[in-house]
């Protein structure tokens, strides 16, 4: 037979404490080693042959943005 705990009111087996013991320990860990998530990238990276053009594709992006944005009243 199995041993049971009288928890809040309830008869509860000891193979059921035993199995949420484990499955809550094994969500801490899993979510523990997940990491930080990482932000994702508006669009592919910018593939100038000179910084004078990375700087005016930046500008250009900066400068559709801000066009795009409603205006703030």
């Amino acid at each position: 037979m199995v041993t049971t705990y009288n928890i809040a009111g309830r008869q509860v087996g000891s193979h059921v404490l035993a199995m949420a013991t484990l499955g809550t320990f094994g969500a801490i860990g899993a979510w523990a080693m997940a990491g930080k998530q990482k932000a994702k990238q508006d669009g592919p990276p910018i593939n100038a042959t000179s910084k004078d053009e990375e700087k005016f594709i930046q500008e250009f992006i900066d400068k559709a943005n801000k066009e795009g944005q409603p205006a703030k009243h």
